[in-house]
This record gives C-alpha cells, structure tokens and sequence, in this order.
C-alpha cells in the first residue's frame, strides 16, 4: 500500500451530542457491521428494546422508505433522528450484497443529498472554522490519490475494456442518467423533466462536442428504469458498459448531471460540471447551476470542499479490525481491497484442495466480480476453467506426474497455491485454517528446479524506499512478537543452551516434504542433515528440533534418539521456535521456513537446500542457485517475501489483510493465551465452514 500522511481521525464527539441509547428498529440497519464504532457518541446501540433500557434518540437509514418508522417513532418520542447513509467512498461491492461499509454519514439535521433542508455537511461547508492551510493540504493529497487510483463509492466495476466511447478528435460532453426513484434526484429538488432539460441543454449548447450518456450500470443489466427514455437518446453514444467511472471521466472534458455522485468527482480532476438539480456539491461557486440555494453563500475551492466532504464529514472505520481509522488509511484500505478484488475476478476451478480447505480457500480467492468451484476429477476442472475463460487453482504438492502431464497441456492459466509463511496459530495438519497463501503461476517458491513467481519478484523488483521502511517495520514486528510460521507458542527453551560454546540451532523436517524433494540433493534427511552440520562446525554445541508436524505424529520424518545424539549434543522437542532462534547463534537446514525467521534475526544460516531465501548473497549455501544472481539486503528479501508475494485474510473478518494485520492478530491473539478446542473438533469445524460459506469475506 502506499503511504500517505496520517492525521488522527477526527473527533466526531462535538458535532453531534451524546446519547445514552439509541434505537435502531430496522434489522438491516442494526446488522451493520461495526455500528458502535461509525456511532461513538451513541453510548448504547439498542437493537431490541427493553422496558429497561433507557432510549433518547433513533437511528435510521437516511430518508428511505424503510426509514418511516424510525423517523415517525422519533417524532412522536421527540428524540433526535439520526439519519445513516453510505460514504463517499464506501466499499468494493454493493451493501445489499453483504460488503462492509468503509465509511459512513451521519446526519442529526437532514441528509447530504436533500436539498429541502439544511445537513450538517451544509452547516460545515457554510463554517469557516475549521478550514486550515495544512487541512487543505491533507485534502488536495487526498483528491489526488482519488484521482490516481481511480476509486469511487463501490469500486466492483472492471476496467474499461475497449473503446465504448467511440473515437472523436473533439470536445466530448458526457451527460449522467440516473435511476427512475433514485432519492437524491427529489432531493437535488427536480424530477424526470430534468434529464430531459438536460439533454436538450446538451445539444443546444454542445452542438460541436460528442455528447456521451453514462445509463446508471442497474439499468443497463435492466434490472431498474433509468430517466432517461431511449428515444430521448437518438444520435447519442450510449456507454452501456459496467466500467470504473474513473475510466470515462479520463475521456471527458465536461460533465452534465442532475445530482449524481459522478459530479462531484468530476470537480475531483478539474472538470466543468453542470448541475440541472441542486446536489450537495452545487451552490458552493464550483459548478454552473441551473438552480440556486440562497442558504448557501460561501465560496469554495475544491480543496475545501473535498476537505469538509471527505475528510471531516464521513467516519471511517476500517472493517478488517473493527476499529476507528482515518481518512487515508480507510482510502489505501480499499484500494487493497480491490486490488484483490481485480486479482480474483473470473471463475476459478480449484482441484487438489483437501475438503476442509474448502471455506477457506473461498475466503482468499473471493471476489464480487469472481466465484470459485471445487473439483476432484483433474479433466473437470481443466474443462471448466478453460469453457468459462476462468483459471485452474492447483494445491501445490498434491500433483502427481500424470496431474502434471495434464496441466502442463491445460487451455487455461494454472496457479498453484501454498501456504504462506505467516500462516496461523497452530498447524495446518491439525486443520488450523490458513491466514495467508501464495499464489503463483510460474511455479512454486519451494521448488527449485524452476523459477516462481517470488524468484522472478526477488531478482527484478525495484524495491522502493518506502517499501523497504515498511518491510523493516514488519520485521521488527515479527520479532518483538515472538512470531513464526505455525505460532504454537510452545514450551520456552531456556534450559539446554551452554553459555560458552557457539549454539547452532539444527532444524529438523518432515522428510517428504515437497521442498527437500524438489530443492535438495546430498542432504535429503534429518539425520544427513546434523551430519553435515557437525561436519562443517565439529565444535559447536548442536541442538536437534524436530519439525511440530512430526512431532505431533501427522507426518513422516522422525529420528531415532541413539543416532541423533551421535551428532547432536541436544534434543528440544516440544520447545518454541522463537526462543530456540532467540538463544542460538545460527541456524541449520536444509529448507525449512526457519532459516528465513533466524535471517529475520541477524542470524547466520547454514543452508544445505535451496529454499527461497538462499542464493542471494545472506545464507551460507551448500548448493549453488545459478539463477540467483542478484544480491539482496535483508529487508528487500523481507519486502519480496512477505509483503508482494503472500495474500492474506484476517482470521476474525475474514476480509483480505496486510501482514501487520495478520502480526498485530497473532500477538494479541498469544497475549490471550491457547485455546482448547481438539483436532477432531477442528476438523468438523473447517469442514462446517466449507459447506456453509458465509458473507463474512465479502467486500
């Protein structure tokens, strides 16, 4: 994500007063995700009241008709009505299909968008108070980061694909249509004649433009009636197509509307607007209105204006933690969200993912714009992602010679899928649900006998510095929090460490792990392993863990006690990696993820594989990686690996994520203590949630 500046979010509590209960009658509204903190002047949310519980306000959805209620009840009651509508930079998605609101308006005076009456952003634009020099500086980043990224209220459209503008070497006009019942368009005080107005405004005065009609996405799919009649559009270009506003905006020079939303971020990037209604953004000196508001008599510039509309009037509350945020950290949010949201789009047929990995597979491959299928048969989903111009999803290290053979035939893209190495708080094969994966379609980063994605990431990406702060952060995070791959938070491992003798920490491995077989030679087991250690450091003090997965009996790899000691001059089972790479002064192995934590720690690592993070000039290899030319500092490796290359998911919001999320989880999450649920349970847990995928990771 790129950085911005970031204020504290901005106190809500002295615009509105406090209340001790406030009644949210409609169910739809009390359902939203995170009300109590969109409402923190609000002591109680009151969803259900009770002959008890004390109530003096309502909170309601806008002016909507589902609203009546709660506005009559708030007449009658004489309590103030708050009116809840949507930000201006809401979501990825539709609310009414389940994604979680980014921002929200509350309004105790009216609502932005009516006109009819005074709304607290119209008594805010009216003040001047508030307008500083360095707010409208912090506005006009922000109107530039908008105009740079593209993002709207939604943000579930695709990128314009074609040219449905058509081609014109001239001036281009374009003239927004609206929904038939849209509420803003009473409110901006017009009516259906005002599209009509509009148009023949359109053609007298724009007789040499191209004058374009955007039909509102709902009507062209023909699921409403637009305001405009078809044969009002004659020898007009229509963009029918669901496309980013953002797209068409960048091909227009002016901007006709009633009360659209799209003017305002028209004035966003410096285009004439005209309005043929009163919208909340007219009336201020930057738009040619049609209609005056003689209550508004303040002149604004665009950066004032954009500072009271998204800076001071909206709350933001990030939806992956539940928590408060600011303007800017709510914008890079969704911006992350439909990055992944563009990256999912499209049918994914999934093949090789055990039954238990269903849900959460879905919840890292969703998109509004994509769905995922799971197969069994290798011919079905080859036949289904290339019928539906979709992609195969393949669990790495499930594929066979003849899987392989098949795919490598395959009529549509192949991906595979991995953990990643942030990945849970206890172990996959104790059915602990992944928080992050990797997807990858040039290979696998544990298979050295080809490139990935993440080798090909390592050896050309241009890591700027702004990255490489944030992957120095991450670090430091990683380490202050005592977190690995698995988190199992086991035993400490204070006991066994000499204090006089250099500590080699020796990292066993499940044997028939697909990065031993497809990234080592010589050294292929555990026992080889300390072998080889012992070899190269014959004074050292070695000590031997074995991998959790064998230790906990899942998987293969085990070491008979006599002939490790051989080798070994200590055993640490059942011990916390964490406090073993605390107290140790390197590391050995031959491709477990734990080479790269001790990297994270400054340690020396002796690498007796090819795991992702040798060859690049911070391990000490046993084998060479011709292809790894490149030598990387610690923190472009960190940037790479954990940063561009993984996806994540939050484990509670199941929302996509960053690795901090994920860290500041996992470290609340040990604070809190293990929980105590069996492996059985687990499992019938996991395979619950596969079967009944719930809107929890919508967006």
């Amino acid at each position: 994500m790129k950085s911005m500046s970031h204020a504290e979010p901005p106190d809500h509590t002295e615009s509105l007063p406090h209340f001790e209960g406030t009644l949210v009658p409609a169910r739809g509204v009390a359902k939203l995700p995170h009300l109590e903190a969109f409402l923190p002047e609000c002591r109680r949310i009151v969803r259900r009241p009770t002959p008890s519980g004390r109530i003096d306000s309502v909170a309601g959805w806008g002016f909507k008709p589902s609203a009546r209620y709660a506005r009559s009840l708030a007449t009658s009651r004489g309590w103030p009505y708050l009116a809840l509508e949507d930000g201006f930079l809401r979501s990825v998605g539709l609310g009414e299909a389940g994604a979680p609101p980014m921002s929200l308006l509350v309004d105790d005076l009216g609502v932005y968008y009516d006109a009819r009456a005074p709304s607290r952003l119209e008594r805010l634009l009216q003040q001047t108070v508030w307008e500083t020099p360095e707010l409208n500086r912090r506005a006009r980043e922000f109107i530039d980061r908008i105009v740079e990224t593209g993002l709207s209220k939604t943000n579930s459209a695709p990128p314009m694909s074609g040219e449905p503008l058509g081609r014109s070497s001239g001036r281009r006009i374009l003239v927004v249509d609206q929904t038939l019942g849209d509420a803003s368009i009473p409110g901006a005080l017009a009516d259906s004649h005002a599209f009509l107005r509009m148009i023949e405004a359109a053609r007298r005065d724009e007789g040499d433009a191209q004058i374009v009609v955007r039909r509102h996405p709902a009507v062209s799919a023909g699921l409403k009636r637009g305001c405009l009649a078809p044969a009002a559009l004659r020898d007009l270009v229509v963009v029918d197509q669901n496309c980013r506003v953002s797209d068409i905006l960048s091909r227009i020079d002016a901007v006709y509307t009633v009360s659209s939303l799209t003017g305002l971020e028209a004035l966003l990037r410096g285009l004439p607007v005209r309005c043929f209604g009163l919208p909340f953004y007219a009336g201020w000196g930057l738009t040619r209105d049609e209609m005056a508001c003689p209550r508004r008599t303040r002149r604004h510039t665009i950066e004032s204006f954009a500072a009271a509309a998204y800076l001071l009037y909206p709350r933001y509350v990030d939806p992956v933690v539940g928590e408060p945020t600011t303007p800017e950290r709510a914008l890079e949010r969704l911006l992350s969200f439909r990055d992944r949201s563009d990256a999912n789009a499209g049918y994914t047929a999934c093949l090789g993912f055990a039954p238990w990995k269903h849900g959460a597979a879905r919840t890292l491959l969703y998109s509004p714009r994509g769905g995922a299928e799971f197969f069994r048969r290798t011919g079905s989903a080859l036949e289904n992602a290339a019928a539906r111009g979709g992609r195969l999803v393949f669990w790495a290290g499930r594929e066979t010679p003849e899987i392989n053979k098949r795919l490598s035939h395959a009529k549509a893209p192949v991906w595979l899928m991995e953990d990643g190495f942030i990945r849970s708080a206890g172990l996959g094969s104790d059915f602990h649900r992944a928080a992050s994966v990797v997807l990858d379609d040039e290979g696998v980063y544990y298979d050295a006998t080809r490139p990935s994605r993440l080798e090909r990431l390592l050896e050309k990406a241009d890591f700027d510095e702004a990255v490489l702060r944030r992957a120095a952060l991450v670090r430091q995070s990683l380490i202050r929090a005592g977190l690995s791959k698995y988190n199992l938070w086991q035993a400490r491992a204070d006991t066994i460490w000499p204090s006089d003798q250099e500590k080699i920490l020796v990292v066993g491995q499940v044997e028939d792990d697909k990065s031993i077989l497809k990234g080592c030679e010589g050294v292929r087991t555990n026992l080889e392993l300390l072998r080889a250690i012992r070899a190269r450091r014959p004074n050292a003090f070695l000590v031997f863990k074995p991998h959790p997965d064998v230790e906990s009996g899942n998987r293969a790899g085990a070491v008979d006690a006599a002939a490790t000691l051989k080798f070994a001059d200590a055993v640490a089972p059942g011990l916390d990696i964490h406090a073993c790479l605390s107290r140790s002064d390197g590391v050995a192995t031959m491709t477990s993820l734990a080479g790269f934590e001790a990297l994270l720690r400054g340690k020396p690592v002796w690498t007796f594989g090819r795991p992702f993070y040798a060859g690049w000039g911070l391990t000490r290899d046993d084998l060479p990686c011709p292809r790894r030319r490149r030598r990387l500092t610690l923190d472009q490796l960190v940037a790479g690996a954990l940063i561009a290359y993984p996806i994540y998911v939050h484990p509670v919001s199941g929302l996509p994520c960053e690795p901090e999320d994920l860290i500041c989880y996992l470290e609340r999450r040990r604070e809190a203590g293990p929980r105590s649920l069996s492996r059985r349970l687990r499992y019938w847990r996991a395979i619950w949630e596969s079967i009944r995928f719930r809107a929890t990771a919508r967006y």
